[in-house]
């Protein structure tokens, strides 16, 4: 289970105020005490898709699916100053999830931290690439 505090939960809807799908994700994070999971899979279900409920790495699992829009470098110095505006306007425009769950998606990957969600696909272009970015 990963829970967010409420100054997470704020600094979120500080950054996200205009966009309308992040502010009904934030409210349902509210509703559910913090709880990431529990919201996404509600939010999941209002929005059509069947997550397994019992599945407890389900959100994991589609954070994991993002990785690769995630960790673009384009936005990884955001993440790591704190900006999350560009990374969840650009995740909810992908097909990748429905918009309503770039949020918590997204805080899903940052309460495991960026250097370590991002490191599967930092070992992969160094293993493709050596020490030269792609």
């Amino acid at each position: 289970m990963t829970i967010v505090t409420s100054q997470e939960i704020a600094r979120f809807r500080s950054q996200l105020s205009h966009n309308p799908e992040a502010m009904q994700a934030l409210d349902a994070i509210e509703d559910c005490e913090g709880d990431l999971e529990d919201a996404a899979i509600a939010l999941a279900i209002r929005a059509g898709q069947q997550p397994q409920s019992d599945n407890a790495r389900w959100l994991d699992d589609l954070a994991k699916k993002c990785r690769a829009v995630i960790c673009k470098p384009e936005f990884r110095q955001d993440l790591l100053d704190g900006s999350y505006t560009q990374v969840i306007e650009y995740l909810a425009q992908t097909p990748l999830l429905p918009a309503i769950l770039a949020t918590p998606v997204l805080m899903s990957a940052l309460n495991q931290g960026v250097p370590n969600f991002c490191e599967p696909i930092d070992a992969h272009f160094e293993q493709v690439y050596g020490d030269r970015s792609p």
